[in-house]
């Protein structure tokens, strides 16, 4: 893998129809069911009808799903705004990178852009995110991004095999 350059820049950016073949493979990744709420295989026509009836409005939806493109056009990862509360100002963030992207830059710049988004555009006060405490790699994504640790979840995730704390961390835009 190699870091990416100072120039380079990720692109978020909706689902189009062209991504259905990588997004299943992203949703029926056994290894990612840890880390969100999908404990069951999604089918082609299951994803083929997300992305052809999702609203992409967040106000409607109340959640956005953003691929994060390596700014030449290929897919490296998916981004959510989830949970949104538009009384509140707030969003839960979800991100996930394709394996043989990860560990080169792209999480960091897409938490970059989803923040900026969150704040330019829909206004939010703020944006948190619930990740296992055994996924010290999220932990410390989220924590250099500037989120900071506001508590601890007990037995909130499980893992197939046993129940795992979560941290609770978040971020005022």
């Amino acid at each position: 893998m190699t870091t990416l350059g100072a120039k380079q820049q990720i692109r978020l950016r909706a689902m189009e129809p062209e991504d259905l073949d990588w997004l299943y493979k992203i949703e029926n990744d056994t290894t990612l069911w840890n880390v969100g709420a999908t404990n069951v295989p999604y089918s082609r026509y299951a994803l083929h009808d997300y992305i052809a009836n999702a609203a992409n409005d967040i106000y409607i939806d109340k959640q956005v799903r953003l691929i994060i493109d390596d700014g030449l056009g290929v897919p490296v990862g998916v981004v959510d705004l989830v949970n949104f509360d538009p009384r509140h100002l707030r969003a839960e963030v979800g991100i996930v990178i394709e394996s043989k992207f990860r560990r080169c830059g792209y999480a960091a710049m897409a938490l970059r852009e989803v923040a900026a988004y969150a704040s330019d555009v829909l206004h939010l006060h703020q944006l948190y995110a619930v990740v296992a405490e055994t996924n010290v790699v999220s932990v410390r994504l989220f924590e250099c991004m500037g989120y900071t640790g506001c508590g601890r979840l007990k037995d909130w995730l499980f893992d197939g095999k046993k129940f795992v704390d979560a941290k609770v961390l978040q971020v005022f835009l």
